[in-house]
């Protein structure tokens, strides 16, 4: 197997784009694509296979954290517990460049929380990401391609080069910005902020 590559328009991709990408996930396969930060290493958060694939790529433990795209504010409700206090800040936010952590509901997969009992919640603002996830019925799994603790891929020719063999799709927006999400732990009391990134932590108190 080698990588596919397809170029895609960041704001207005075409529909077959996004249908043949939903197909490979549900198939279990891996795919990688643009979110409004960094590159998004995706898979059917229903297929176990594709989820042992996407640990094995990052080589991380099963105890890893791993987020979900979702396509809105209502559909995150199904897969985590939303404080009145997190649905003001995150309706305020979202879509953008955060990562919310939430307590887990029990519509998540097990064997993607093992012994965790959070979950990490996006809404990118990306017309990529929506769109997969809007065509796939459900959350997409997603963590960034691994390249070092603290870099990330900007340039999805090197992505294919690295990982040609490992990767089924990478749809190529070109070259975007190396700044990952800012990451804010809503199933703490006060919240914290793990992570400054692009997201302004300025506006979520």
């Amino acid at each position: 197997m080698k990588v596919e590559i397809q170029k895609v328009y960041f704001n207005n991709p075409h529909r077959k784009q996004i249908i043949h990408a939903v197909k490979i996930l549900k198939k279990g396969g891996v795919i990688v694509y643009p979110t409004d930060t960094i590159y998004g290493l995706g898979a059917d958060i229903l297929n176990k296979q594709a989820i042992i694939k996407i640990l094995k790529i990052k080589k991380v433990s099963k105890n890893k954290l791993l987020s979900f795209i979702c396509k809105d504010l209502q559909s995150i409700s199904k897969w985590g517990h939303i404080s009145n206090k997190a649905f003001r800040i995150m309706r305020r936010v979202l879509p953008g460049p955060y990562t919310f952590i939430l307590p887990a509901s029990n519509e998540v997969p097990k064997n993607i929380l093992q012994k965790r009992k959070t979950v990490g919640i996006r809404i990118p603002n990306s017309e990529v990401a929506r769109c997969i996830v809007e065509e796939l019925g459900r959350p997409l799994l997603s963590t960034s391609v691994p390249k070092g603790e603290e870099e990330f891929f900007t340039d999805p020719e090197e992505i294919a080069e690295l990982f040609k063999h490992e990767i089924n799709l990478i749809l190529d927006a070109g070259i975007i910005p190396n700044k990952p999400s800012t990451i804010v732990d809503f199933s703490t009391d006060p919240p914290e902020i793990i992570r400054k990134g692009a997201g302004d932590v300025k506006v979520l108190f």
